[in-house]
């Protein structure tokens, strides 16, 4: 048993996969709650498909790249339950997820990119084959500056349709597919490390500068 989950959009997203196809999944219906809908939804899953968590052998998480917050929710929850059910947590990359999507259901065909929104005005990018299979590093800019009129899967695109106006579906990553993806293997397994390419909205203040006495001579 194998469940899958995926907090890098405003899209809460978990699934369960029994070894030979999907038998559970679920979207939340709202966006932008990522911590108070994941553990409800988990639990939902493993409801609907008559599991309970001393089934799961094997967890894969959604890392990225995406905000922070959402993000460290998916992750952490997926590491935790790893940790107590002794079981493997493994990362993909959630734009992998929505290139197998986008081959599988025939949204593209040939070489194309996966755009998802990074917020800011920027998007999250990356190139894949036409086996879904990625040719290049995740990168973070201005839709302008990454700008193609290739097939470009996912949100970041719809967004931006002057900048890429060969939008496709889908747009944001499905759980559900995550977990196709690992067990058929066509995804690479990363640690469940967080990709999130730039710094957080959200730092630790500096220390403040030690103010030098002053030690200029008396006249």
């Amino acid at each position: 048993m194998l469940l899958a989950l995926d907090t890098a959009s405003p899209t809460v997203t978990v699934a369960l996969h029994d070894g030979t196809d999907v038998v559970a999944a679920e979207t939340a219906g709202v966006a932008m709650r990522h911590g108070e809908q994941l553990a409800p939804l988990i639990a939902k899953v493993l409801g609907l498909a008559g599991a309970q968590p001393a089934d799961l052998t094997r967890i894969a998480v959604g890392a990225g790249p995406g905000p922070f917050t959402g993000l460290r929710v998916g992750l952490v929850t997926a590491r935790t339950m790893g940790h107590v059910l002794d079981v493997p947590v493994l990362g993909v990359c959630s734009l992998d997820a929505l290139a197998v999507e986008a081959v599988d259901t025939g949204a593209v065909d040939g070489d194309f990119l996966v755009a998802t929104d990074a917020r800011r005005k920027e998007v999250y990018l990356a190139s894949y084959s036409g086996e879904g299979r990625r040719t290049s590093e995740p990168v973070v800019d201005r839709p302008a500056a990454l700008a193609t009129d290739r097939p470009v899967v996912g949100e970041g695109a719809s967004l931006y349709p002057d900048a890429f106006p060969g939008v496709r579906g889908p747009l944001r990553p499905d759980a559900a597919w995550l977990a196709r993806a690992v067990v058929a293997d066509r995804v690479t397994l990363l640690d469940p490390e967080p990709m999130y390419l730039r710094r957080p909205d959200a730092e630790i203040p500096h220390a403040p500068k030690a103010v030098l006495p002053d030690v200029t001579p008396t006249p």
